[in-house]
């Protein structure tokens, strides 16, 4: 009989009470928010008798190391937190669960159906911001990490949950755990997947262009160049760059309709409504193909842009910088020679889980690099970074199970 798993079901009303909890949080990157409910699942974790490993980050540190993974948000604090159970064998594999707390902005609240951090419960779905993206596997990973331990079960390896911030904006939280030395033999990361195992990342690098321009009076318009007429120009070459990366793409990526994105998020120009812009400033991310070096994809972005100058007089004598800026996040991979992506499969109750890619970047780029064996496997999928946010809670409850039994595979039970 499996005591953890029996814990798990005992605590079922809990596990939806904590979600709610943490939703009702609004822990948007770089607010005081973030680090409040890391404090908050500390506190969970001690008053159980948990070990805990509670830190303060050294933010800028970090962040001046020449690997440091990017941030987008300015920090005057933020927290590592790292529970661990111990394994009765030192020699055995360990396994870290790992989910991020940081949650972005809400956006519009007049799109939502609700109060975007109202962690309201209906229709068998928690709802609100980061419900999806990611506190439901966050909390399915710590409800399966609390009933290990409250069953008494000893898992042969040790058993660790990383809570990490900073995630959605470049990876401090899990760079900073691994910098504190924090490692495993394998690890989850309890991203939204519906269930499927994501064994691989595209990545992502945010980017900013300025386009030149030459002031004028409106009413004298032809006597100026337009920073918006020239960014004209350019994004259409962006958008062929695009279409030339994702013609041909690994297997892995093939469910996607574009696997390496490339996309304009922000474009902001002028001074005065009668006044020709002067410079235009455009704020992206473009999308890393699998195992491409991160200097070489950049390099191609670079050449594109000077190409397409080229073709322009004005830009020719006055081209688009391109600044690498945030978060940078490389392409990862689960290693081809690890068991990890079948343990996953084996604890999944059910028909096999689909082992797929993703075109977005996460820590799994991180801790692969690390040498750490990683995949996604989490409840939720589609409903991140957008108004009316939810998750399944059967998917946060079958995660759980599927992490129990991922941990508790040869391991003894206390009498």
């Amino acid at each position: 009989m499996n005591h953890a798993l029996t814990a798990l079901h005992d605590a079922r009303d809990e596990t939806v009470a904590t979600l709610a909890d943490l939703i009702r949080i609004p822990s948007v990157g770089g607010t005081p928010a973030e680090s409040e409910i890391v404090h908050h699942v500390a506190r969970l974790l001690q008053a159980e008798g948990v070990e805990v490993d509670l830190w303060p980050i050294p933010v800028a540190e970090l962040a001046a190391r020449p690997d440091f993974p990017g941030m987008e948000v300015d920090r005057d604090e933020a927290w590592g937190l790292v529970a661990r159970l111990p394994g009765t064998d030192a020699d055995a594999r360990s396994l870290m669960f790992n989910g991020h707390l940081d949650v972005v902005p809400p956006g519009e609240r007049t799109t939502w159906s609700a109060d975007p951090y109202s962690g309201d419960l209906r229709d068998g779905h928690a709802w609100g911001r980061g419900a999806c993206d990611m506190k439901g596997g966050f909390v399915a990973a710590l409800s399966a990490l609390l009933a290990l331990h409250r069953s008494g079960t000893r898992p042969r390896g040790d058993v660790l949950l990383a809570a990490v911030v900073g995630e959605e904006d470049g990876g401090l939280g899990t760079y900073a755990a691994l910098a504190r030395g924090w490692r495993a033999d394998a690890c989850v990361i309890t991203e939204p997947t519906a269930l499927d195992v994501l064994a691989a990342n595209g990545g992502a690098l945010t980017f900013r262009l300025r386009v030149p321009g030459l002031a004028a009076h409106a009413c004298a318009r032809t006597s100026g160049v337009s920073a918006v007429e020239k960014f004209q120009l350019i994004f259409p070459v962006l958008r062929a760059l695009e279409a030339a990366r994702n013609r041909e793409v690994d297997p892995m990526m093939h469910r996607w309709d574009v696997a390496y994105p490339l996309e304009i998020g922000t474009v902001r120009a002028g001074d005065w409504a009668s006044t020709v812009p002067d410079l235009l400033v455009a704020e992206g991310r473009f999308g890393v193909a699998l195992d491409e070096p991160v200097d070489e994809a950049r390099a191609v972005f670079e050449r594109t842009v000077a190409e397409a100058c080229a073709g322009d007089p004005w830009l020719k004598e006055h081209p688009v910088t391109v600044e690498w800026w945030g978060g940078q996040f490389a392409s990862g991979r689960c290693p081809s020679g690890t068991d990890l992506v079948r343990r996953v499969q084996a604890a999944h109750d059910g028909p096999a889980p689909a082992v797929v890619g993703a075109p977005y970047g996460s820590d799994l780029r991180l801790l692969t690099a690390a040498g750490i064996p990683t995949v996604q496997y989490g409840p939720g999928v589609g409903y991140g970074h957008c108004p009316d946010e939810k998750v399944s809670l059967s998917q946060v409850f079958a995660c759980a199970e599927t992490l129990v039994r991922m941990a508790t595979v040869d391991a003894p039970a206390d009498a």
